[in-house]
């Protein structure tokens, strides 16, 4: 399988959900629904004031986060995507936006930063732009959850590939890496201490 050399484009995402508005069955797959409680378990703390998800996809993951923040900005490159998270019932301390990373990274400080199944979408260049602005983001006591598979892909990245990088940019700020799954995904906790 060969890979991409270039960072996929927000089309792509918008025209696998107009196809299928669940198109990695988030809502049924025994993985994600696995991936997502190890995800919350891997929280750092109870509770975090500001928190961003980038990707939230339709919105399950996000679901499932609101009930740690006081305010959860959830981001995706799709608009059919964020139109059906919109649709669920979700509290009001989530806010859900269409924005395309590195382009368009949100305004505001986040003490919690999570990437979920994203990173191996973007090309080395624009990764490392994405972790500069996840790292000036994060508020000094934040922390950054990274998720993601690592079988093949045709993605330019692996998901190894991707989380080292993305570690490797944010190391000098965040030092402290706790890898806490590694078999089919890796998922790990981000933190200055």
């Amino acid at each position: 399988m060969s890979r991409r050399t270039e960072t996929i484009a927000a089309d792509y995402f918008e025209q696998k959900y107009r196809a299928d508005i669940d198109p990695w069955r988030f809502r049924s797959s025994d993985y994600e629904r696995e991936k997502y409680q190890s995800t919350i378990a891997a929280l750092g703390r109870s509770r975090f004031a500001s928190a961003l998800e980038v990707g939230c996809s339709i919105g399950v993951l996000t679901a499932q986060l609101a009930p740690r923040c006081d305010q959860l900005l959830a981001i995706d490159a799709s608009p059919t995507a964020i139109e059906a998270a919109r649709q669920q019932a979700v509290p009001d301390n989530v806010t859900f936006e269409v924005a395309t990373l590195p382009q368009q990274f949100p305004v505001g400080r986040f003490d919690l930063i999570v990437l979920s199944e994203v990173l191996y979408y973007f090309a080395a260049p624009d990764l490392a732009r994405v972790a500069q602005q996840c790292n000036e983001a994060l508020r000094p006591d934040g922390e950054i959850i990274l998720c993601h598979w690592l079988g093949e892909t045709d993605y330019p990245l692996t998901g190894l590939e991707a989380s080292n990088q993305f570690f490797e940019a944010v190391a000098a700020r965040l030092p402290v890496r706790a890898i806490l799954k590694d078999d089919v995904y890796r998922l790990e906790r981000l933190s200055a201490h």
